[in-house]
C-alpha cells in the first residue's frame, strides 16, 4: 500500500509538472489563444442580397471570362485571375505562360512574386506581437535595434508610410560594394548606421512610400519574436490557413517543388534576381491566387487577430492629406472608395518583372485577385474592372460624372 501511495503521489506530481510546462510554454508563444478563448473561428457575416442567384452569377462569371480573354488576346495579359463575391468565388482562370523560354503554361496553382503586395503579411505580423503585449505602436525603434541612427520614428510611422526615410532600394545601389552579394535586412539597417542616407521628410510630417520602412518592421517582428521573419511568417501565418503554395523568396528558391512563375520584362524577356532580392517586409512573398482566397477569407475570421484590431489595418491613417486627396493608407493597405460608394482596401506591387494586385470590398465580401509576370502595362484596364463589379449607382454624384465625361469625349 505505501508503495502505491507513493507511485499515485509520484505520478500526480510528475501530471502537474507536465501541465506547468504546458501552460508556460502556451503563455510564451500562444497568448493569442489565451486571450480569445473559443473566438477565433467566428467569421463575419455579410447579408447576400435576393438577386445574387446562381443565375446571376453565371452571367457574372460569362462576362468576366469574356472581359479577361479579351485583356489576354488584345492588351497581351499574362497572368492569373481570381474574383469572389459574397465569400463565393465566382470566376478564376489562368493565361498565358509561366516561362516564356520554356513554354510552360500558368494554372491557378502557380506561385507568382507579390511584390508590394506582400507588406500587408508584415504588418499582419506586427499586429499580431502588438496583440500578444510585445510590443506597441507608438514604440520607438530603437526600443528593438538600438543602433539605428534616426530617432522620433515609432512603428506606426512604418506601417503608415510617415517615416521619411530614404528608399533602401535607391541608397543600396551606391552604398553596397558588392553587388554579387545578397542584402540583408539587417544589411540595410548597417548601411543606415554607417553611412546616415538623408532622410526624404522629417517623421509625421509626410506621407512617403517607404520600402525601408517595412524591411525595417520585418527586422522588428525577427527581434521581438527571436526567430527569422520569414520563419514567423509560416508558423504563425500561412501554415495555420494552409496556403500550401505560400513562401518568401530565397536565394535557393529553385530548389522549392510547385509551380513558380519567372519574371519578364515587357519584350518577355526573363528577368534575373539580383541582390536586393534578399531583403524581405516589403516584398518577397510569393503565393497564388487560390492562396490568397484563403488569406481573404481569414482576414473575416479571429484566427490571426481580433477583429477590432484588424479594423486599424483598415483605418485610414495619413495626418497630412493633401488637397482633394481621397486614398488613404493603413497598415499595409491602401484605403480608397470605389464607383459603388462602397470603400476598398487594395494593394499593387511591381517587382522584377512581377505586378500584382489585390483589391477587397469588406462591404459584400468580395474580391479582385490579379497576379501577373509580364509588367507590359496591361493593368490599364483596372479601372475598367472596379467600374464594372462596383457599377455607381444611377443616381450617384460618380455616374453623373461619368456620364458627363463620357458626353465630352463624344464632342
Amino acid at each position: 500500500m505505501t508503495f502505491l501511495r507513493a507511485k499515485s503521489l509520484f505520478l500526480g506530481c510528475l501530471t502537474a509538472a507536465v501541465c506547468c510546462l504546458f501552460l508556460s510554454g502556451c503563455e510564451k508563444s500562444g497568448k493569442k489563444r489565451q486571450l480569445w478563448g473559443g473566438d477565433e473561428e467566428e467569421k463575419l457575416q455579410v447579408a447576400i442580397p435576393a438577386s445574387f442567384t446562381a443565375d446571376s452569377i453565371q452571367k457574372l462569371t460569362v462576362k468576366l471570362d469574356s472581359v479577361f480573354r479579351h485583356f489576354h488576346k488584345k492588351r497581351g495579359f499574362n497572368g492569373t485571375v481570381l474574383v469572389t463575391k459574397y465569400d463565393k468565388v465566382i470566376y478564376k482562370n489562368a493565361f498565358g505562360l509561366a516561362d516564356f523560354f520554356k513554354k510552360d503554361s500558368l494554372t491557378v496553382e502557380t506561385a507568382f512574386q507579390l511584390a508590394s503586395v506582400s507588406k500587408q503579411f508584415t504588418a499582419m505580423a506586427i499586429m499580431m506581437l502588438k496583440e500578444e503585449g510585445e510590443l506597441n505602436y507608438e514604440d520607438s525603434v530603437q526600443q528593438y535595434l538600438p543602433d539605428f541612427p534616426y530617432h522620433g520614428i515609432t512603428i506606426r510611422q512604418l506601417l503608415t508610410h510617415q517615416s521619411g526615410l530614404s528608399n533602401y532600394t535607391y541608397f543600396s545601389d551606391k552604398l553596397w560594394p558588392n553587388r554579387n552579394k545578397n542584402l540583408t535586412n539587417e544589411d540595410v539597417i548597417q548601411l543606415m548606421v554607417t553611412h546616415r542616407p538623408q532622410p526624404y521628410y522629417p517623421p509625421n510630417t509626410h506621407f512617403d512610400y517607404s520600402n525601408t520602412g517595412y524591411s525595417l518592421l520585418a527586422s522588428i517582428v525577427e527581434k521581438v519574436s527571436e526567430k527569422p521573419f520569414a520563419e514567423f511568417l509560416r508558423e504563425r501565418i500561412f501554415d495555420p490557413l494552409e496556403m500550401k503554395h505560400t513562401f518568401t523568396y530565397s536565394p535557393d528558391l529553385l530548389t522549392l517543388t510547385g509551380k513558380i512563375a519567372t519574371g519578364h520584362t515587357r519584350f518577355r524577356q526573363k528577368r534575373t534576381t539580383d541582390y536586393l532580392d534578399t531583403v524581405l517586409g516589403d516584398k518577397g512573398v510569393y503565393s497564388t491566387v487560390e492562396d490568397l482566397y484563403k488569406w481573404d477569407q481569414a482576414l473575416y475570421t479571429q484566427k490571426l487577430v481580433k477583429h477590432e484590431t484588424l479594423a486599424e489595418a483598415f483605418t485610414g491613417g495619413i495626418l497630412h492629406k493633401k488637397k482633394n486627396q481621397t486614398e488613404d493608407y493603413g497598415f499595409g493597405w491602401r484605403i480608397r472608395p470605389l464607383e459603388n460608394g462602397d470603400t476598398a482596401v487594395y494593394h499593387g506591387g511591381l517587382w522584377h518583372g512581377f505586378s500584382t494586385y489585390f483589391l477587397r470590398n469588406p462591404k459584400e465580401h468580395s474580391a479582385l485577385i490579379i497576379l501577373s509576370n509580364l509588367p507590359n502595362g496591361s493593368f490599364s484596364y483596372l479601372q475598367d474592372l472596379r467600374k464594372f463589379l462596383y457599377p455607381a449607382h444611377p443616381d450617384s454624384v460618380a455616374h453623373k460624372e461619368q456620364k458627363l465625361a463620357v458626353r465630352g469625349r463624344r464632342r
